[in-house]
């Protein structure tokens, strides 16, 4: 059965035969198709698409993609536009992806991201060298938002205010 498994209202998740179906794009209002594979193809609406080529292979470094990904997303969100994470299987690669977004943009943590993922699409299964990869940059966000908190409560950064005696 083709179907792309709704993430969030703006993000979906499946394997490739799905996504390459021009009616389920048109139907669910896809705008953004990002390819997390070497091989798959992509769907032949004219629609903006990204490939991420890499294999399901523990080795391979798909951190480095999960910032551009995310930010490619919530864009598309931002601007009303819904997007489809897909690789061959719509197990592992997408899975990655998509926990890495909602980490990154919903503020949720490895655990809360993986089940809601689990809960769209039951048979996601990221394999041991993604998983370990979505710990790193669970740990970087971390350290991201505590930076980024620490720089706003920093007082240099506010106008000081001098009061006179009249």
């Amino acid at each position: 059965m083709l179907q792309l498994c709704k993430v969030t209202s703006a993000l979906f998740i499946s394997n490739a035969r799905s996504a390459c179906s021009d009616e389920l794009i048109q139907q669910e209002a896809v705008t953004l198709c990002i390819n997390v594979s070497k091989q798959q193809p992509f769907p032949s609406t004219s629609i903006t698409k990204l490939q991420i080529p890499v294999y399901d292979d523990p080795n391979e470094d798909l951190y480095r993609h999960f910032d551009r990904c995310a930010d490619a997303i919530q864009k598309e969100a931002n601007r009303g536009g819904r997007s489809v994470v897909y690789c061959k299987n719509g197990r592992s690669r997408s899975a990655t992806v998509c926990i890495a977004y909602l980490m990154k943009h919903r503020r949720l943590t490895l655990t809360e991201a993986l089940q809601k993922v689990k809960t769209a699409r039951h048979v996601i299964d990221p394999n041991p060298g993604f998983m370990s990869q979505l710990q790193r940059y669970e740990e970087e966000l971390k350290r991201r938002r505590e930076r980024s908190n620490s720089e706003s409560d920093d007082c240099s950064c506010r106008p000081e205010v001098h009061c006179r005696g009249s």
